[in-house]
């Protein structure tokens, strides 16, 4: 059986506008996948004659095997905010990978799926039309996980320890909101800059230093979601930013608009366009 699991909105913006839209559950991973994944996340809308909602999300250091009907697909992460259309109605599965624990499968840099996403027969002994009968044919969530599982463990590679240290790195990121600079992460982790970088571009995809951005930028948009700070210069500065253009020009270049008129579309309930 399936354990949901709580969680903040983890990148995905406007969430209070959203959850009236859609259903986001997530679901916790057995204790043998638990090393590669992070959660199962399942969405589901029914916009019957209602217009389409663009859902928009921030882009995190994982991998995501995404099961939609024509489009299932193994995305590594991106730079940009992206959106997602829903309309009529729907389901889309998820698994999301830890950082670093997508690589196990597939044993080739994860830098090099940056835009182009990968089949699933390449992880699985399945096709995307396959995983698609198989999970979203499923009467409930539980039964959804537990099907995905057994593809999973089916293919279950050896646990690596790179991948724990690389994912020990990006929980460090997440955690410590002063830590701001590559160099410190080298200094805290007794590890070379470029060493560091090699393992980011072979097991997360991205850079160190644009795991701290995304980090701290979607820390912004959830405070900002959630009504804990309406002091955008003081947000800033909480998050590490010690010149309030430079946090200005980082967030609008991954959300797409700058912090306070992203404020305002929140304040008004309307979804970014």
């Amino acid at each position: 059986m399936s354990t949901q699991i709580p969680k903040p909105s983890l990148g995905v913006l406007h969430m209070q506008e959203g959850v009236k839209k859609f259903q986001l559950n997530r679901h916790a991973p057995s204790a043998e996948l638990a090393f590669f994944v992070k959660h199962y996340w399942i969405v589901r809308w029914d916009l019957t004659g209602e217009e389409a909602y663009p859902q928009l999300v921030v882009p995190n250091p994982c991998v995501n095997l995404v099961v939609e009907p024509g489009r299932t697909a193994c995305f590594a992460p991106g730079k940009t905010t992206y959106s997602h259309l829903l309309q009529g109605q729907g389901c889309v599965f998820g698994v999301k990978f830890h950082p670093g624990g997508f690589y196990p499968f597939i044993k080739q840099p994860i830098s090099e799926l940056s835009g182009r996403p990968l089949g699933v027969e390449m992880v699985l002994s399945a096709s995307g039309e396959e995983l698609e009968t198989a999970i979203l044919g499923q009467p409930d969530e539980g039964a959804m996980v537990e099907r995905m599982e057994s593809y999973l463990q089916a293919r279950l590679p050896m646990q690596d320890a790179q991948a724990t240290f690389v994912q020990q790195v990006v929980e460090r990121i997440s955690e410590d909101r002063e830590l701001t600079k590559v160099d410190t992460i080298c200094h805290y982790f007794k590890v070379h800059k470029r060493t560091l970088q090699r393992l980011f571009d072979q097991y997360v995809g991205v850079s160190p230093k644009w795991v701290i951005r995304l980090s701290r930028l979607q820390n912004a948009a959830e405070a900002i979601d959630t009504g804990q700070h309406h002091d955008l210069l003081q947000l800033s500065m909480e998050l590490g930013y010690h010149d309030q253009a430079h946090f200005i020009k980082d967030f609008k270049s991954v959300v797409g608009q700058t912090p306070d008129a992203y404020t305002r579309a929140v304040a008004g309930s309307a979804p970014v366009s």
